[in-house]
């Protein structure tokens, strides 16, 4: 009866550490074919043999934001949609510019993380101290 109950407790605790785990990716290389609009672990994978070079590449980060909106801040995201060979990898990057007091409105990240790093402009360099 003790050894039942000692083995009953262990499949306890070990199941619920495996239910409490974050899923893996189904796959390790999945480029996004945007032609697709069934979400598989993400978005459907291109052929293999049609990958590029460009699936990988995205030019646009080094262009200013237009920040004369109501909040002052333009986002330039950077996710699967630009580069397909983000898919299903959870990476995603974006650009934010402000005017002079401009804001970030508040918002979540489900299930994600941010990471913020501020530079300033020379020519704003007192507005940023």
């Amino acid at each position: 009866m003790a050894s039942q109950l000692l083995l009953l407790a262990f499949l306890a605790i070990t199941s619920s550490i495996a239910l409490a785990s974050d899923p893996s990716s189904l796959q390790d290389f999945c480029v996004a074919d945007p032609k697709t609009s069934v979400p598989v672990n993400g978005v459907v994978c291109k052929d293999s043999k049609l990958v590029d070079a460009n699936d990988f590449f995205f030019s646009g980060l080094h262009l200013a934001g237009n920040t004369s909106n109501a909040v002052g801040s333009r986002v330039t995201p950077v996710n699967v949609s630009q580069i397909a060979g983000l898919n299903t990898l959870g990476i995603s990057i974006a650009r934010i510019d402000y005017a002079p007091w401009g804001i970030n409105p508040p918002h979540t990240h489900p299930r994600a993380s941010e990471i913020l790093t501020f530079m300033c402009l020379i020519s704003i360099v007192r507005w940023c101290m």
